[in-house]
């Protein structure tokens, strides 16, 4: 079993430090940072946990520690789903000026949105007493079972998505011309969006300097003014090519100087104004860039006979040195011949690996049916310990796969303030 563990838990420290790093801002707090790792180390602890809970239960030989850390799993993912990230949520969105007020805050909105969750959860509580006057059964194992209903379903839902998605995306994304088209159609759609960032923030900039001009020096709001001035100038200072074009005053929107939450709101808004730009900005410099390294896959593979099979970018100097044309080949190998092959060929692979899992789903209530591929490569491999963990390993990793492509844009939660997203299991 230790091979497996020094295997999988690499792996699967890999991933989240993959991920933590894809997904992070570059102003992310420690404490933010080391939170999500973790969030995610508890989420997809279960491409460890699960391969040895099947060895254990084929030996017979469970010793009490795989149940501890499945409690341990759950219980860290249950508390950092309904009390520790929301509450860092609240506060990384906070505006407000002191560690004390955007604590109130992120408090008094997690209260609020528990209290209409109690409130709803009771009215279907009442209503289910009063449709069932005779109640005879367990309240607390009927929630339960409410939960894991919702659940499954909702897993189900995900995965349902993701198993024809991955493999038809993969597929269609490996011939140039279909990606051409869907990146031609990302980078105008990225660029409307980016537009429209842009006036955002230049529309905050514009009021937060109406506010500082228009507000005196012994104003007892000045004080926090300041820090809004301090941020402009750090912005400006970090982006020098950033112009505001077109800001425009609305109605309310010379009201901020009133009290410390109105600032806080000022503050808040100039913010996300600021994140929302930038990114959108990398965004559509990354769609861009995709372009042209796929405009040269496509030209060097034309003139390859031409080249003498060497690989000439437009986005780099060429390269120097005796290893400078061999590292060309395999570049030209690589970008025009073997990547495109080797999507088809993970296409094909993934598909085959959502008919197993439906296959599967499909036969899991009928007794004595059982048309599960990996039940039956566990089955055939008999006492193979590394063998008998590796197999529902790849299933989890590619079932995993689903949940993060697909639970990102509908389960998620996101710290705002430093576009930081934490995919909940």
């Amino acid at each position: 079993m230790w091979v497996f563990y020094l295997i999988s838990l690499p792996l699967t420290l890999g991933m989240v430090i993959w991920t933590l790093k894809y997904f992070s801002g570059p102003e992310v707090p420690r404490y933010v940072f080391f939170t999500v790792g973790y969030t995610w180390f508890c989420s997809i602890s279960i491409i460890i946990l699960v391969p040895a809970d099947i060895w254990t239960t084929i030996v017979g030989s469970d010793n009490g520690g795989i149940s501890f850390f499945w409690s341990w799993s759950y219980w860290s993912t249950f508390l950092l789903t309904w009390l520790v990230v929301p509450l860092i949520q609240g506060f990384e969105d906070a505006g407000d000026f002191t560690l004390v007020e955007r604590l109130k805050t992120s408090i008094h909105a997690n209260l609020v949105f528990y209290a209409i969750l109690g409130i709803v959860g009771l009215l279907g509580l009442i209503l289910l007493i009063t449709m069932r006057k005779s109640w005879d059964g367990n309240a607390l194992g009927f929630a339960m079972a409410c939960s894991n209903t919702f659940g499954l379903v909702t897993g189900a839902f995900l995965l349902g998505f993701g198993m024809s998605e991955i493999p038809k995306s993969m597929w269609k994304n490996a011939d140039w011309t279909t990606r051409q088209k869907v990146l031609s159609h990302k980078i105008a759609k990225m660029a409307v969006k980016l537009d429209d960032a842009h006036q955002e923030l230049s529309n905050a900039i514009v009021v937060a300097q109406a506010t500082s001009k228009q507000m005196s020096k012994r104003d007892p709001l000045r004080r926090y003014m300041d820090v809004i001035d301090n941020m402009l100038v750090q912005m400006f200072r970090e982006d020098p090519s950033f112009k505001p074009q077109g800001g425009q005053l609305g109605e309310n929107d010379m009201d901020y100087d009133t009290d410390d939450k109105s600032m806080a709101k000022l503050r808040r808004n100039l913010r996300i104004a600021r994140e929302e730009y930038y990114r959108y900005k990398s965004e559509y410099l990354t769609y861009v860039t995709e372009a042209l390294e796929l405009e040269d896959t496509i030209k060097n593979y034309e003139q390859r006979n031409a080249t003498g099979w060497k690989f000439v970018s437009t986005l780099r100097s060429e390269r120097a040195g005796t290893l400078g044309s061999f590292f060309d080949t395999t570049e030209l190998i690589w970008r025009c011949v073997l990547r495109k092959q080797l999507k088809k060929v993970s296409a094909v692979i993934l598909c085959c690996m959502s008919v197993a899992i439906l296959l599967a789903e499909a036969t899991l209530l009928p007794r004595g049916v059982d048309l599960s591929l990996f039940s039956i490569l566990i089955k055939s491999v008999g006492d193979q310990e590394v063998l008998v963990q590796v197999f529902p390993d790849d299933l989890f990793l590619y079932g995993r796969s689903h949940l993060v492509r697909d639970a990102s844009s509908i389960i998620y939660w996101i710290i705002r303030g430093h576009d930081m997203l934490i995919v909940l299991p």
